[in-house]
């Protein structure tokens, strides 16, 4: 009799931790999904338009807006060194579900950081846009649950703004040193030779076009990093002859710091 009661006990333990799992996880799905509007509102695809050519507006990656809304942040690594002014070529931003060729919005470059790949775009003309509000913690916390908003392979998805969710898995150096001097390249030994900082390694999977995409707090839909593909893993994962899925944010402290004093 003691066994039978102890297994209906423990059965009950069970059923009830999962009901209260199940309470627990319902908020944050909701969170999510009143918050994924409004970050939309504020993502746009970051690009050259010229008018003569087929297709007119290349894509590049993601920018959303922030500070006064004619801010746009980005990844520096998005925006061309040069663009053709001679051939009518410009750096433009797209807004979320227009079509490629309207809706485009000319921007003019007025910051970069390179040493932590971050770009500022000014709008040149049109009303600003909702901005997204940065986190004010220094550093999110390993565990955080987090978002991102972004054009994952835009050139072939076209320019609707998709989310993905996940956690922020470890906070860890965007450089590594290497035990051997034919794992080291340019871009690590830049990285090194200018202090390592910390970046977000993500347990969520960022594609091609997602940089420059915002890492947001699914319920307050505070901006916590700035996805970045290229830049990190160009030092993270050098002497890896396949990269891996793993997904890498520049912590919004740089941004923060790079849009102080411009409107």
């Amino acid at each position: 009799m003691t066994g039978f009661l102890s297994a209906v006990l423990s059965r009950a333990g069970r059923v009830l931790t999962c009901c209260l799992y199940l309470v627990a996880a319902q908020p944050v799905a909701a969170g999510l999904i009143e918050t994924v509007p409004h970050i939309k509102a504020s993502v746009l695809a970051v690009g050259t338009y010229q008018q003569t050519r087929s297709p007119a507006f290349r894509f590049l990656g993601t920018g959303f807006a922030v500070g006064n809304g004619r801010l746009i942040a980005t990844n520096a690594h998005v925006i061309p060194d040069v663009v053709s002014e001679d051939q009518f070529e410009m750096l433009v931003v797209v807004l979320p579900g227009d079509e490629q060729t309207r809706g485009v919005r000319r921007v003019t470059r007025v910051a970069v950081d390179p040493e932590r790949d971050l770009a500022v775009l000014r709008l040149d003309s049109g009303n600003s846009l909702p901005p997204l509000t940065l986190s004010g913690n220094d550093i999110a916390q390993e565990g955080q649950s987090i978002a991102f908003t972004g054009f994952p392979i835009g050139n072939a998805l076209g320019m609707t703004p998709v989310t993905h969710r996940g956690v922020i898995s470890a906070l860890t150096p965007i450089g590594i040193p290497q035990g051997n001097a034919r794992d080291l390249n340019p871009a690590l030994v830049k990285r090194l030779a200018g202090g390592a900082f910390r970046v977000y390694q993500l347990d969520a999977t960022a594609y091609p076009g997602n940089s420059g995409s915002p890492v947001f707090d699914p319920d307050s839909g505070e901006v916590l990093g700035i996805v970045n593909m290229v830049f990190v893993k160009s030092t993270k994962e050098n002497i890896l002859s396949s990269p891996s899925g793993i997904s890498y944010a520049i912590p919004v402290k740089y941004l923060a710091h790079l849009i102080e004093g411009l409107n």
